[in-house]
Order: structure tokens, then sequence, then C-alpha cells
């Protein structure tokens, strides 16, 4: 209870909980939160009456929107550093409300393991996808997982960084033609031999495709993501939104995603 206080202090905008508005309020939110907070958003309209119009999309884009002035009350971030961007700019306080990892989704006939992950990536014949770095945050942790790679084999960072290929989370990424994960469409597309993104997002993917196998990554090479949420709008419903979320409700729908618990 004591990080839940910490937070719910943290996300009390210097105003005490009131019922919500009868407004929607509109939800930007990276695209790996898709299946939590969509039922999240139902959750919380269902206790509170207020409507939650909601996009998914990568991070860094969503962040460029904000900035070129899309309206939006609430945006949910697969890093701190998108929102923070923002807040500099206009105020508020960004809050951390969930973390990730990294996994690596697999072709059903590549060998591979944990244990020689990093061997399998720098094969030359092994295709590596990732998301694309900036636009969107898993891309930027796949590239910072590259980085890592460097400590246990010299050469190695630019290596990957050379050969990945970045299919998804771009402003012109391919998609499917139906709404599905795109990680699973990649990779029975075969665009890829082995692609590394969110463990939510793996989970997600193998559920479309059980062929794939989802390779943990050592803690070695592994990266930790840190979800933040920023308020946008200075209303109660924007605000009563943020308290939902990281109240034990929304926690438990995050959780159930396959996300951790905040840091603290």
């Amino acid at each position: 209870m004591n990080r839940l206080t910490t937070l719910f202090a943290a996300m009390a905008f210097g105003l005490a909980a009131t019922p919500a508005a009868a407004e929607p309020v509109k939800l930007l939110a990276a695209g790996s939160l898709r299946a939590a907070l969509s039922e999240a958003s139902e959750a919380f309209t269902t206790a509170e009456g207020t409507e939650v119009i909601h996009d998914f999309a990568p991070s860094g884009l969503l962040r460029e929107r904000i900035m070129e002035g899309e309206a939006a009350d609430v945006f949910a971030s697969a890093n701190m550093k998108h929102p923070q961007a923002i807040a500099d700019e206009r105020g508020g306080e960004v809050v951390a409300f969930a973390r990730n990892r990294l996994c690596a989704i697999a072709q059903p006939d590549l060998e591979v393991t944990s244990d020689n992950l990093l061997d399998v990536m720098l094969r030359a014949d092994v295709r590596v996808g990732t998301s694309t770095p900036k636009a969107d945050p898993s891309g930027d942790y796949a590239f910072a997982l590259f980085d890592k790679a460097e400590a246990l084999q010299d050469g190695a960072a630019e290596k990957l960084k050379e050969k990945s290929l970045q299919l998804t989370g771009g402003p012109d990424s391919p998609k499917p033609d139906t709404p599905r994960s795109v990680y699973g469409w990649v990779m029975e597309e075969e665009r890829a031999d082995l692609f590394l993104t969110y463990c939510t997002n793996a989970v997600l993917a193998a559920g479309e495709v059980p062929e794939l196998r989802i390779i943990d990554i050592p803690d070695a090479l592994n990266v930790g993501a840190t979800y933040g949420l920023l308020v946008l709008r200075d209303s109660e419903a924007a605000r009563s939104l943020a308290r939902f979320i990281l109240a034990p409700e929304g926690q438990a729908i995050l959780e159930r995603y396959g996300f951790a618990p905040p840091p603290g």
C-alpha cells in the first residue's frame, strides 16, 4: 500500500478526487498497451460512467502528434522520455505506472535458446527484427540491448545495429489488413527469423501464431522498460482516468497482461 499511496499522491495534481465528469476522455497510449488499457478503459467507464476514446500507436509518434497540437487528455507512453519531453514544455508531472521487459520471438525452425541467443543473433543468415528507434521505444530498448552485447563480445553492438531490420513502429511501417498483433503478423509473414519486442507483445503474438517460440533474454542482455503516464488536460475526467490506471483495479488489469508494477 505504501507504493500505491505514493503514486496517488504524485497523481493528485493538487486537486481532491471528485466524481468523474460526463464528458469523454481521450487517451493516447503506446501500442503495447492496447489490450491492457482497452480493458482498463472499459472497466473505468463501467465504474465512473465516463467514456474513454483511445488511440494506440508507437509512443514516439504519439509524442509528435501531441507536440504538433493534437488534443488529448492522457498520454500513456512505453517510456518516461516521451511524456517528459511534453511535460518540460507544457508542465505536468510524469508518473511511472508499469514496467515491461524484452523477449525474443523466434520462428519454430530456428535453433535458439536463452543461452545461445547472442550467437544466433550475430549469425549472418539470421534476420533480426526490431521496432523503429525514436518512433517506438521498443526499438530504442532493442538497440540498448545491442549496446549491452558489446560487453559480451567485441563488435557485437555495431554488427547487430547494422543487420537489424526495423519492421514495425515507424510512420511508414507495413501493417496487417485486419486488427491483430503486428508482431505475430510480421513473423507469420516470415519477415524475420527472430524479433525483439516486449514480453507482453511476444505473448500476444504467440497467442495468434502458436508455432512461434518465446525466448527469454538473459539478464546480461535484457533491458527493462518503465512506462510513464502524463495528464495533458486540466479536467476531472482526465485526472480520474489517471487515478484509475494507478489504482489497484487498473494495476491488476495491467499485471494480468504481463506488466510488472512500477518501480518504487
